[in-house]
């Protein structure tokens, strides 16, 4: 029963890595209707960033302010100079386009810093808490992780749900022109939507990084969600079972169980595990 504890508080752990990642996807996705392939590795950029200043400074929070800076103005920058071209041009366009700068990106990475597996440093302790004398299989780090994806997933569904930005956003990306005939600023709010999704990839990259080491290609192995609720949800799921199969069925096989949890999400719910189709009366 303790191992049992033990696999599943680590997987619900490991499973808010995912989600990280995949809050990030839902962000453009909601908010452009475009499928950002590069958006591992604008996290992997960021994430060096954060490790060049902690390396310089000695201070983990320093890096990580930084890191969420260069995360908000990359995906700015990405989307003023690479999407806008392709944002109104047939969807095959923006797939080529992100997924150039997928290789891009982690070609730079690895010319500037090297194809090396690097080490990243933890906000808090990475040493197992107890509840009495029993090992509950999480850390002060994990806590950390936990919480910082919760309180952004509920800051993301609240800014789609109840705020003019959201809004905005959604108009956006579903008819700009109607959007444009309303007064929006199409462009503006673009712009917006790709900077907030950087901002939280560099999150994503900073929590996810201390698990699975840093390389130019560490992430990716994403997935996509139609919402910020599925991200968690579906984190929370595909962490819990590959954890319990890396431990009871042996690790060798986490990577096959992954796979094959993905394709049948892609099978059974392709446009997401919660995605509704709704209508929003103004």
């Amino acid at each position: 029963m303790t191992e049992f504890l033990q696999f599943t508080l680590g997987g619900v752990s490991f499973g808010m890595v995912y989600a990280a990642i995949a809050l990030s996807l839902v962000l453009i996705w909601r908010g452009t209707r475009i499928l950002n392939y590069s958006q591992g590795a604008m996290a992997v950029l960021t994430t060096y960033i954060a490790l060049t200043v902690i390396n310089h400074t000695g201070s983990y929070w320093e890096g990580f302010v930084v890191a969420l800076a260069a995360g908000l103005v990359l995906g700015a920058v990405i989307e003023r100079t690479v999407i806008r071209p392709v944002e109104n041009k047939p969807p095959l366009n923006a797939v080529v386009v992100t997924i150039g700068l997928l290789v891009l990106i982690e070609g730079i990475a690895g010319i500037i810093y090297g194809g090396q597996y690097r080490s990243f440093p933890t906000a808090f302790s990475v040493t197992g808490l107890h509840a009495r004398s029993v090992p509950l299989g999480i850390s002060r780090n994990d806590v950390f992780v936990a919480s910082a994806v919760l309180v952004v997933a509920l800051a993301l569904a609240a800014l789609f749900r109840f705020t003019s930005v959201g809004l905005r956003l959604r108009a956006s990306a579903f008819n700009p022109y109607a959007a444009r005939l309303l007064g929006v600023r199409v462009g503006r709010v673009l712009t917006l939507g790709w900077a907030l999704a950087g901002l939280i990839g560099a999150l994503a990259g900073l929590l996810v990084s201390p698990d699975t080491f840093l390389y130019p290609s560490s992430m990716d192995s994403i997935f996509v969600l139609d919402s910020p609720v599925g991200a968690i949800v579906g984190g929370l799921i595909l962490g819990v079972v590959l954890n319990y199969v890396g431990g009871y069925l042996g690790s060798n096989l986490v990577s096959i169980f992954g796979l094959v949890a993905l394709m049948a999400v892609l099978l059974i719910r392709p446009s997401g595990l919660f995605s509704v189709t709704h209508e929003r009366r103004v």
